[in-house]
């Protein structure tokens, strides 16, 4: 069943025109996107058991391609790829605006930021904001992945990217699959070890993020930097 076939006070795009995009739910913004669903299933119920599914609208956003082709409804190259742009979109939104301000003139925005990067990868991700002297975004990088140790993420690779980008300033990020934010002895022993190797060369380590599923965690905050 497609839009016209649903009753015209229960169509997404009519209510997104009359009333704004904020009036409508996760499941019909969803199905704006979807526009049809399958046979003796409307669109807004596909939306609705796409989002159960993944367990809401930040899991889907998190999806990467192939999670979403053996979902029946998603199967279609056409629909994947729609869902995968606005994803993309997002993640370039967010990344202008972090160019354009200081990164802490808008934290929420560096925490939806990393998280649409990095909060549904399976294994465990190391990535750098490189910021310039305003800390203002130049790029984000992923420099490693594994298990996140003193030994496994190699310093003088940190040291040598910031130089690369003239970079005056970094924010370290990394992500938890187990989806907790606590840092570890672990976490906490790197991120001195790089913030003593970035000061050899005029770089402060601002912050070391850890992402976790829906969640983030600021070790500047928590006083450990």
């Amino acid at each position: 069943m497609a839009f016209k076939d649903l009753p015209a006070d229960a169509r997404p795009r009519e209510k997104l025109i009359a009333r704004g995009a904020g009036a409508l739910g996760d499941a019909e913004l969803l199905a704006l996107l979807l526009r049809t669903g399958l046979p003796g299933k409307n669109v807004l119920v596909l939306a609705a058991e796409v989002l159960a599914h993944f367990g809401g609208i930040a899991g889907l956003l998190h999806a990467q391609p192939d999670d979403l082709k053996p979902i029946k409804g998603l199967g279609g190259t056409a629909k994947r790829a729609e869902l995968v742009a606005v994803l993309e979109l997002a993640r370039r939104a967010m990344a202008q605006q972090l160019r354009e301000r200081a990164v802490f003139d808008s934290p929420d925005a560096v925490g939806q930021y990393l998280q649409l990067h990095l909060a549904a990868r399976s294994h465990e991700i190391f990535a750098v904001l490189f910021l310039d002297a305003q800390h203002r975004l130049i790029v984000l990088e992923e420099l490693f992945r594994g298990t996140l140790t003193q030994t496994s993420v190699y310093p003088r690779e940190v040291v040598v990217r910031a130089l690369h980008h003239h970079a005056a300033a970094v924010v370290l990020a990394h992500n938890h699959p187990s989806g907790g934010v606590e840092p570890s002895r672990a976490d906490e022993a790197l991120t001195q070890t790089l913030k003593t190797a970035l000061a050899l060369v005029d770089v402060r380590v601002l912050d070391h993020v850890i992402v976790g599923a829906g969640k983030t965690l600021s070790m500047a905050q928590r006083g450990l930097i």
